[in-house]
């Protein structure tokens, strides 16, 4: 007697489900804004004083004040969200690659764990969503 293995076809990559569908457009959504917002309040100070988030160590390698590079990585957190939204296969990949930078400055702070482990957690989702990117089309009917 001869017995055959069902061997699921490879579906994810020809016809994602729309429950994969919805997580990654739910993730695309949050890695657009939520960069793009925290990146401008670095200008404008109301969510918190951002520099105390500067380790001491990376506020001696880079020029200025911990002020000034705020300012700098509030550049990078809107060009980070806006490459998101553009091209989230690479973006995703980017925002796990600034999350990783911000998780070993809170880790030589020492005061922020638990900022350190919830960022650690973004940065799963972050990857994921690169990963989920490859699963559906552009708008122009080509892969991300």
């Amino acid at each position: 007697m001869t017995t055959h293995r069902h061997t699921p076809a490879p579906y994810a990559a020809t016809d994602p489900s729309p429950a994969a569908r919805q997580a990654f457009l739910l993730l695309r959504t949050v890695f657009t804004v939520a960069p793009v917002l925290f990146g401008l309040d670095k200008f404008f100070g109301l969510l918190t004083d951002w520099p105390q988030y500067l380790a001491p160590q990376v506020d001696a390698l880079v020029p200025g004040s911990a002020q000034q590079a705020m300012l700098a990585v509030g550049v990078v957190e809107i060009l980070a969200g806006v490459l998101v939204a553009v091209l989230p296969r690479i973006g995703g990949y980017v925002v796990a690659a600034w999350l990783a930078g911000i998780i070993i400055n809170l880790l030589l702070v020492g005061d922020f764990y638990d900022v350190a482990l919830r960022d650690f957690g973004l940065l799963v989702a972050a990857l994921a969503l690169a990963r989920l990117a490859t699963a559906f089309p552009r708008r122009g009917g080509t892969r991300e």
